[in-house]
């Protein structure tokens, strides 16, 4: 069992007792609420099906526990591309701070992210957020704050626009939402906090990205990694996408250490492609993953050789 920090003690879920096997896997995931929760919740159930013992560890979030990784005192953990690249090279807010312990071992599926609002607001885009209380700062989870931004930018704005209300996280920007202390918040489609907001108020309905030739272009200027989809309602988009509805789209990752063992990385390498059908299941973002599309641009960040290993067996590794 690897040594979890003092100052993630507290949040450490299914701890399995001291004298486990060695080949137990630690997953770091955000809290609970979040959308890296229930994807690595998800993962973790696919695993232990299989026959590999996996553990989830909450550690609010990928900027927080991907250092963790790089170390060796988590395993693995869900992460965006963008931030396990900025993370490896020591960019952006890991600047100065390069984790070269850091392996690729899988993508999985796109993540999309939106704003949402009162289903009875008169809100409808995102140009629509101008003066209106917004949550911002995300001093936990600085992921977030680009990617806010990369979204104003399609309707020509900037934080300056809004009425900022601090908070840590997303998932905390979900609870000043449903305190009334904000009038929108950002989320990931399918998180279970997304739920709860939406129960908590009566409804709620994600803000449109009205399309142009160059929203992609000003995207990219704070995200390097994201584009549009255009997402349709269903069990894959959750509650709050009423109509079909453009959203800002990225590549996601799972991140392994390079101290996690060739045999471990194979294994989950192995049950991620051939448990596809049961993600969708346990989490209907997941009906999103192609495994045939575990293998594809890498940030700049190694794939780990036992994932390698897998790949070239299943032949999708390029």
């Amino acid at each position: 069992m690897k040594r979890i920090p003092t100052m993630l003690a507290g949040a450490v879920l299914g701890l399995a007792a001291a004298g486990a096997s060695a080949q137990q896997i630690s997953i770091a995931t955000s809290n609970p609420g979040a959308i890296y929760h229930s994807i690595g919740t998800a993962i973790a159930k696919v695993l232990n099906e299989s026959g590999v013992n996996a553990t989830v560890q909450p550690a609010t979030s990928p900027n927080q526990y991907l250092p963790l990784i790089s170390s060796g005192e988590f395993d693995m953990g869900p992460v965006n591309l963008q931030e396990l690249s900025y993370a490896y090279k020591g960019e952006a807010w890991f600047a100065g701070r390069a984790n070269k312990g850091l392996r690729l071992l899988a993508l999985h599926y796109p993540l999309r992210v939106t704003m949402f609002v009162r289903a009875d607001s008169d809100m409808q885009t995102i140009a629509d957020l101008k003066g209106k209380r917004m949550t911002a700062g995300y001093t936990a989870q600085k992921t977030i704050n680009p990617q806010n931004a990369a979204m104003y930018a399609t309707a020509d704005m900037t934080e300056s626009d809004i009425k900022p209300v601090p908070v840590p996280s997303v998932v905390g920007g979900a609870n000043a939402f449903m305190s009334g202390s904000a009038d929108a918040f950002m989320f990931a489609l399918g998180a279970g906090k997304v739920r709860e907001a939406d129960a908590a108020v009566g409804g709620i309905r994600a803000l449109k990205i009205i399309k142009q030739p160059d929203s992609e272009e000003k995207i990219r200027k704070h995200w390097p990694v994201g584009y549009l989809t255009l997402v349709n309602p269903g069990p894959a988009a959750g509650p709050g996408v009423k109509e079909p509805t453009w959203m800002l789209t990225y590549p996601q990752a799972i991140a392994s250490g390079e101290k996690m063992s060739d045999e471990a990385a194979y294994n989950v390498a192995k049950a991620m492609y051939n448990g596809a059908a049961q993600l969708g299941k346990l989490l209907p973002p997941f009906r999103l993953f192609n495994p045939k599309e575990m293998v594809g641009p890498s940030g700049g960040v190694p794939y780990h050789p036992g994932a390698i290993k897998f790949y070239k067996e299943v032949g999708i590794w390029k």
